[in-house]
């Protein structure tokens, strides 16, 4: 659990993305004091029933060009609808072709995207992302991907939700990215085709990554008020000799362009890429609180000029 661009990913959290091996290095963020996660900031138990869709059998592990793909698609659109997201383009989906690395067939992907826009800076955007996609089938086993990146998906129109009722300063665009997977080709489409002016993007997903690249983003973790019993740690970026999360997802695309991001996740578990990664081993309390504290570093970002 990734427009002026910035770009928030939210990778396995926001994705939640899980990439990475702990180290005793970790900067951990300090908290001026904590939070409660509270109903009011959005529906964690519709949260929860949104990642369980999204991860069922029957969605055969969402690759991209298949069935599976095309539904978690249908419902993330039908789930913007319901949230009163409107849609950035002219339509919620952000069609695109791509030639598969490995196999080289072509396949059709769609990012889904939406926008919230901000009371004040209403031309300069923060990309909240995620990806909808995942692996798929692999020797006859169901790749669910709860963690990666269903739980992002989630997470992504839960903020959505806080931020309807919540106005911004700053326009948000609320990305679902495609084939991510598959080479980050979603995320790549929205950068190289200019689907808003970079000069617009003030910032790009919770692992949190970046501020250590892009000294301007700092202030967001500082003084923050977390959750309790809930740590949030910086690193990651290729700075602190710990394995590199820089290009690691859909923010991959934002930073070559020198477009600002955060990358928010968790350290790599035993489900990663696995088909075990099922919706029962998702731990709610921890996700509820990841997405408020997601949201405490948006508010301070809102804050800052860009």
């Amino acid at each position: 659990m990734k427009l002026k661009l910035y770009c928030l990913v939210l990778i396995a959290l926001l994705t939640f993305s899980c990439k990475g091996q702990t180290s005793e290095t970790t900067q951990e963020v300090e908290a001026t004091k904590t939070i409660e996660t509270t109903a009011e900031l959005f529906d964690a138990d519709a949260m929860l029933e949104r990642v369980k869709f999204l991860s069922l059998d029957s969605l055969e592990g969402r690759q991209t060009g298949t069935k599976g793909n095309l539904i978690a698609r249908e419902y993330v659109i039908n789930q913007f609808k319901k949230y009163g997201i409107s849609p950035l383009l002219d339509g919620y989906t952000q069609p695109f072709s791509f030639e598969g690395h490995r196999d080289k067939k072509t396949y059709e992907g769609a990012n889904v995207l939406g926008v919230i826009k901000g009371t004040e800076h209403t031309e300069k955007y923060i990309v909240i992302s995620a990806h909808y996609d995942h692996v798929g089938v692999r020797d006859g086993k169901v790749y669910n991907g709860a963690d990666d990146d269903a739980s992002g998906t989630s997470a992504i129109i839960a903020i959505a939700e806080y931020f309807k009722n919540n106005p911004p300063k700053h326009s948000i665009v609320i990305a679902a990215f495609d084939a991510e997977e598959m080479g980050l080709q979603g995320a790549s489409h929205f950068v190289k085709t200019n689907t808003l002016p970079k000069e617009q993007i003030a910032l790009n997903e919770l692992y949190v990554v970046g501020t250590n690249l892009y000294k301007q983003l700092q202030p967001a973790i500082e003084g923050l008020e977390l959750p309790e019993d809930f740590k949030l740690s910086v690193g990651h970026d290729g700075l602190d000799g710990k394995q590199s999360w820089v290009f690691s997802s859909d923010h991959g695309p934002f930073h070559r362009e020198e477009i600002p991001f955060l990358y928010f996740g968790v350290e790599d578990h035993k489900d990663y890429h696995k088909p075990t990664d099922d919706f029962e081993s998702i731990q709610p309390k921890f996700y509820a609180k990841a997405v408020t504290a997601v949201i405490a570093v948006f508010e301070k970002l809102d804050e800052m000029s860009f």
